[in-house]
């Protein structure tokens, strides 16, 4: 890292694309926007960039911006300005060059110019207005010359330090904003020429805040790498990197603690990978891996690659476990079990073989994974609904997160930075499934609701009042998949909340369900399958079927309405596939 290049074009046009979710101070909302409108071609940009974007400084933006993209019309009070202000394009965007104002046109001393920029940064305004007088006419006693001993008449002297006092009240020193800005720049650096490696290293970093993985994760799967679920012979302590792509950590899997991760990692490289449940339960017996840790790596799907279902998992490890716990038991008393007395052969006979029971649905493993790492791995209940989303949906969750920026410094450091995308009472959509109610009585008894909506990228808080709850009660339930409108609420130092007018269950929506086959011939050989399917589901959804070969699509008419929802996509979406199954 000590020797990368500060002058990667690459890197810089990168950061201009505003895909900056992860990278160092460069990561909100607004945030990326700016990135993208400043398209910063040097660490000098980015330096400024920090220091521009907030409250006060802002106003200064287009300013730089225009000076940047078009240098021939920037112009200076007086001659003696440009060395200072040429890097900033004519703007005044840090202490230092405040200090260095007063200095190379006033005539101060480094230690006076300081005690100058701090008056300022802390708003002492007598100070302020006695150092004005010295600054534009000087004083002899100090040894100052002033602008106008220095041939800059008192008019521009005022007008300069009427500028400098503007910008003070909110300037903090570059060398402050240099430091933050090689941070932004080597996170940069790294997310774009090792994008799996940092998006591994990022998620590891937030591993005990669920939201922030479930964030980064989507940000990941939209820079095209593949999220592996956690593997008990693959995974680690964090998130590493398997195949080009990232495996999830064990220990972000719930009520598993790192100890118990790391004897099952040692383990692994000393004996060797786990060949099946049984022997894993046997060789981490003295581990303190107790049974809702074995039932929370099953239902993450940690145990898939050991060569069973999760259903039948499930069905066989309590069992196991207290086999396995008995002998050790009765070993420990020093009795002699048929376990012992028998041949290598035997032994295979005491396995605890897997009930042939198949496996959950695709809802239920996906709700398996949502309990025991807090986000969906293998899919998402509602990716089928993506286009119903966006058709429907004005706004996403994240749009009600209240974003930051800077880290709260003060005496001319960063300060917060918060921005929320939707406004106070303004009027929205949004679409998602119900994962939490609450119902409340109000002072005069009646009943209302705080429902939690979550859909592809996160959650919102919504408020349902009284009359609203009364008329959609029968709609709100948990896992029910609905549109909510209604007006924003805004708090101080809070997400934004949605207080919910109206509810529409998916199903009220007028939708298409359409199912991709290869060509004529796999349709013909399925075509009995896929009507019985069709036939065992009431609802007024249309049907359409498209042969991806032939290019031709057929409309199964009024005749094969069904509910494009639940049951049905799972049974669909595991006989044909996930990407054969759209509902619009």
């Amino acid at each position: 890292m000590e020797d990368i290049d500060y002058n990667d074009k690459k890197v810089l046009d990168y950061i201009g694309t505003g895909k900056c979710d992860g990278v160092f101070q460069l990561e909100s909302g607004g945030m990326k926007s700016f990135m993208k409108e400043l398209k910063p071609q040097s660490l000098e940009d980015i330096i400024a960039g920090i220091s521009l974007y907030r409250p006060g400084p802002m106003d200064f933006i287009p300013q730089y911006i225009g000076g940047k993209n078009n240098p021939g019309a920037i112009t200076y009070l007086c001659p003696e300005l440009e060395p200072i202000l040429a890097p900033t394009y004519g703007c005044i965007v840090y202490q230092e060059q405040v200090m260095q104002i007063v200095r190379d046109l006033g005539g101060y001393t480094l230690g006076r110019s300081d005690e100058v920029r701090r008056a300022m940064s802390k708003k002492k305004t007598a100070v302020m207005e006695k150092e004005r007088e010295y600054f534009v006419y000087g004083n002899e006693e100090l040894n100052i010359p002033g602008c106008v001993g220095n041939g800059i008449s008192d008019k521009v002297g005022n007008q300069i330090y009427d500028k400098m006092i503007d910008f003070a009240k909110y300037a903090f020193n570059k060398s402050h904003a240099a430091a933050y800005a090689v941070v932004s720049y080597q996170t940069a650096f790294l997310k774009y020429y090792y994008p799996v490696e940092y998006m591994a290293a990022l998620l590891t970093s937030v591993i005990s805040n669920a939201g922030k993985v479930s964030e980064y994760i989507q940000v990941a799967k939209e820079m095209g790498i593949k999220i592996l679920p956690p593997d008990i012979n693959e995974g680690e302590v964090g998130f590493s990197v398997s195949d080009n792509a990232i495996r999830y950590a064990l220990t972000a899997i719930k009520n598993v603690g790192r100890p118990v991760i790391e004897a099952i990692v040692e383990e692994r490289k000393v004996r060797g990978p786990f060949t099946n449940i049984n022997d894993f339960i046997v060789r981490m017996a003295d581990g303190d891996v107790n049974k809702r840790a074995v039932e929370n790596f099953i239902k993450a799907g940690a145990f898939d690659s050991l060569g069973g279902t999760r259903k039948q998992f499930l069905s066989v490890y309590v069992q196991a476990m207290d086999r396995v716990h008995k002998d050790k038991k009765n070993s420990m008393a020093g009795q002699v079990t048929l376990f012992d007395l028998a041949g290598d052969d035997e032994k295979e006979s005491f396995e605890i073989t897997l009930p042939n029971v198949g496996e959950f649905n695709k809802e239920l493993l996906l709700t398996f994974e949502k309990e025991v790492l807090g986000v969906y791995i293998s899919g998402h209940p509602l990716e089928s609904y993506q286009s119903l989303l966006k058709k429907y949906a004005t706004n996403i969750t994240t749009d009600f997160y209240r974003e930051e920026s800077g880290e709260g410094e003060k005496d001319g450091g960063l300060t917060d930075e918060e921005s929320i995308k939707v406004r106070e009472n303004e009027r929205v959509t949004i679409g998602g499934m119900i994962t939490e109610k609450r119902v409340k009585y109000t002072k005069n008894n009646q009943m209302m609701a705080y429902v939690t909506l979550e859909d592809l990228v996160g959650s919102v808080e919504v408020i349902m009042f009284p009359k609203a709850f009364e008329r959609f009660s029968t709609k709100v339930a948990e896992d029910a998949k609905v549109f909510l409108s209604g007006r924003v609420q805004i708090e101080d130092e809070k997400d934004a909340k949605l207080i919910c007018e109206t509810v529409e269950s998916f199903s009220d929506k007028p939708r298409k369900l359409w199912i991709k086959l290869r060509n004529k011939e796999e349709h013909d050989a399925l075509e009995v399958e896929i009507r019985q399917l069709l036939a065992d589901s009431d609802g007024k959804d249309e049907v359409v079927i498209y042969l991806a070969e032939e290019k031709q699509m057929k409309s199964l008419g009024r005749s094969m309405t069904v509910n494009a929802e639940g049951i049905l996509l799972d049974l669909l979406k595991e006989k044909l596939g996930d990407d054969s199954i759209v509902v619009q």
